[in-house]
């Protein structure tokens, strides 16, 4: 299956199958041929599950460079040792690099070839469910300790390669990690969607048709989204529902002791409660996703470990934040996404509430 993604700068498509790595070798055999350096970003994890099935079925000669797992990886110190590395194996602007891994390391792979010798093409070959999102449009960051994702650049692959070969090792921490990410692109596009999420019993209770069908929807909401509105000026701001106060929770936590998806799950539930109020969601209906949350296995006692003031502090760093006001992508109802200003008094209201049921719930 192929989805096309088209902007103003650049097109490339999503190819997504089963085992269709070596395919992939083919169709781009001449670009390939043309590198005088292939070098392949990865993490230790994802090298060890992978490492037979990509060497068997990746065609061409590669450099391996292994990073820290997880978001460890989007450091300055990560983002300097792979460019010291690409400068060590003299590469040039005619070297491809390629990600492959979860969405940190496709961000910081991206940033790399975004900035190495101003820029040489990369490709993504996401490793995770969460990566169906952050592998597609072009968005490459490492993280700063005052905030995440706040050192990056626009910058479009050649080409994302999504082989459902490698979500076959994915722990369920993974599965729900990404999943938060497909339940946010159903909220914002489509409420029949999101329905069938509601009657989940637990995540065992996905099936693997049942989740490829999910993902599929959700790289063509993000690839529609991406198209009308590639540098977030205005339309892709929607993708940015739950992240708000979800980023803060990362940042407050500690990146990589909260995965980025839980966080966002988390983050859901105060735009939920905020989407009652500005908008026509019928009220009630963020403590029913809370609940499906809750079944699903997701973590809200990170937000004990917490105080208010620390969210505070992260979310007007964010950069959906300007000039002091919070800009939060709520819905006007399921399916129908809006950006509004929001005090942080009324976040702080929210926060208050997601407390309580978070504590009645222990």
């Amino acid at each position: 299956m192929i989805i096309p993604v088209k902007t103003k700068d650049s097109s490339y498509e999503v190819h997504l199958g089963e085992n269709i790595l070596h395919g992939f070798c083919e169709r781009n055999i001449d670009a390939f041929q043309k590198a005088d350096q292939i070098v392949v970003i990865s993490d230790e994890n994802v090298w060890n599950l992978h490492k037979i099935y990509f060497q068997q079925n990746f065609t061409f000669p590669f450099k391996i460079h292994l990073v820290p797992n997880g978001e460890a990886c989007k450091t300055f110190e990560s983002y300097f040792n792979v460019q010291t590395f690409l400068l060590q194996e003299n590469c040039s602007r005619n070297s491809i690099l390629f990600a492959l891994g979860g969405g940190a390391v496709g961000d910081l792979t991206g940033f790399v070839a975004a900035t190495f010798m101003r820029g040489i093409p990369f490709y993504q070959i996401p490793t995770t469910i969460l990566a169906h999102d952050s592998a597609i449009g072009g968005k490459t960051a490492i993280n700063h300790p005052n905030g995440k994702n706040m050192i990056g650049a626009f910058y479009q692959p050649k080409e994302v390669l999504y082989d459902f070969h490698f979500l076959q090792t994915l722990p369920e921490t993974e599965v729900r990690s990404g999943l938060a990410e497909v339940i946010k692109h159903a909220l914002i596009s489509d409420e029949n969607w999101v329905n069938e999420f509601l009657h989940l019993a637990s995540i065992a209770d996905i099936q693997k048709r049942e989740l490829l069908v999910w993902l599929e929807k959700g790289i063509r909401v993000k690839a529609q989204i991406v198209e009308l509105d590639e540098r977030e000026q205005s339309y892709r701001k929607f993708l940015n529902f739950g992240h708000t106060y979800g980023h803060a929770i990362e940042a407050s936590v500690g990146y990589g002791k909260v995965t980025h998806g839980e966080a966002v799950m988390i983050g859901i539930i105060p735009a939920l409660m905020l989407s009652e109020l500005h908008g026509k969601v019928e009220v009630g209906y963020a403590h029913k996703v809370f609940g499906l949350a809750k079944k699903l296995g997701y973590q809200f006692q990170h937000v004990l470990n917490c105080s208010f003031e620390q969210l505070a502090t992260f979310m007007l760093k964010d950069k959906k934040t300007t000039n002091g006001e919070l800009h939060f992508a709520l819905l006007q109802k399921i399916g129908e996404p809006f950006v509004k200003v929001i005090s942080m008094e009324e976040v702080k209201k929210c926060d208050e509430q997601l407390r309580k049921w978070i504590e009645e719930g222990k």
